[in-house]
């Protein structure tokens, strides 16, 4: 089971939770059973190719995904998935 921390933008997808835990091998089946909770989840992850859009950003245990196998990332007993969507604007 790995912990999955939900940003504020997407946590009325999931009843307001802001973690919820998974039972996942991949990070690609974690996403998978997130969608099973609420579709919307999936289209706000992935693009149209089933790769994780740009402006999210998916730590593993602080690890950026980037780094490590991407979507195709391992997952054990424990882990926790951080999903953070990129934050742009400001004042100038």
């Amino acid at each position: 089971m790995v912990k999955v921390k939900i940003p504020g933008p997407m946590r009325k997808l999931v009843d307001g939770k802001d973690e919820i835990y998974v039972e996942a091998k991949t990070l690609k089946e974690l996403i998978e059973k997130l969608a099973e909770i609420n579709p919307e989840i999936k289209t706000r992850i992935l693009d149209e190719n089933g790769e994780v859009r740009r402006f999210i950003n998916i730590y593993i245990n602080n690890e950026d995904i980037r780094f490590l196998k991407g979507i195709n990332s391992e997952l054990k007993d424990g882990d926790e998935i951080s999903i953070i969507p990129a934050i742009a604007g400001g004042k100038r």
